[in-house]
């Protein structure tokens, strides 16, 4: 993957890099694994994570050698937690159109069907929806949280409710999404609502999640990327037609940027686990 869309240089065991992620192969089971790296941002997505994300699943499609993923964030405070708000992106000229950095950061966006597992240490949160939307299955850290911070900051969660409402419950994702911030759902609710298929020891959700990804990885791999296009296929058409929508909504329903920094800065630091 070296010298590939702005990923180079090398790190790890057979692994390259970024500036702001990895990319590593540990030995010979087939299995890559990929960390946002920027942990004193909680891995927050900035423009060059977003372009680097996309060129590593890009890179990966092409490479054979790589047969399954784990993703996952640096450090145990955070998986990511969406995009960072020092970021300025631009806002859309119509509410037909959405220029939005994190459209293109997963997997399934970039025509990866190898499998992808995600591995969730600390808070994953907004914009990291749309990668734990695109993973496979996931696993998830005694101690790892989850919620969704707009509507306390006045804006529409649109694109990273319609990828949980993929995996999880009407009422569960409904709940999360419009509780804002008052609320983070634990592991263990994770797990009893779909969201996570395994929860593991704090520290062990990679080990947990690459041990898995290995089994997958043995097996013959067009039948795996099959599979996983095959699962995929089930949900696809809901999917497509729920995300033409989310640029009118976002359009018409977010507040205007200067309230939404009002907000994101007052913030509040209580929350409940359930």
């Amino acid at each position: 993957m070296t010298g590939t869309n702005g990923i180079n240089g090398a790190a790890g065991t057979n692994g390259t890099t970024g500036r702001t992620i990895r990319v590593e192969r540990p030995g010979d089971d087939g299995v890559a694994l990929i960390t946002i790296d920027r942990p004193e941002r909680h891995n927050a997505i900035d423009l060059e994570t977003a372009a680097e994300l996309a060129a590593a699943w890009r890179a990966i499609r092409g490479d054979g050698r790589v047969r399954a993923v784990v993703l996952t964030g640096a450090g145990d405070r955070a998986f990511c937690t969406g995009i960072d708000r020092s970021v300025s992106v631009p806002q859309p000229a119509s509410p037909y159109s959405m220029d939005d950095p994190l459209l293109t950061v997963g997997p399934k966006a970039n025509d990866l069907w190898k499998p992808v597992i995600g591995a969730v240490n600390g808070m994953a949160c907004g914009g990291a929806f749309y990668l734990l939307g695109e993973c496979d299955f996931l696993v998830g850290a005694e101690s790892a949280t989850f919620f969704d911070p707009h509507t306390t900051y006045g804006m529409v969660s649109a694109y990273e409710a319609i990828g949980m409402a993929q995996r999880m419950p009407f009422g569960e994702i409904a709940r999360m999404a419009l509780m804002g911030t008052a609320e983070r759902l634990s592991a263990a609710r994770a797990y009893e609502t779909g969201l996570v298929s395994e929860v593991v020891p704090d520290g062990e959700a990679v080990a947990a999640a690459l041990r898995a990804a290995a089994v997958i990885a043995s097996y013959p791999t067009a039948a795996v990327q099959g599979t996983v296009r095959a699962v995929w296929s089930a949900r696809e058409a809901a999917r497509t037609q729920a995300l033409a929508g989310a640029p009118h909504l976002i359009t018409l329903g977010n507040a205007a940027p200067e309230l939404q920094t009002e907000l994101f800065g007052a913030r509040k630091r209580d929350y409940r686990v359930r």
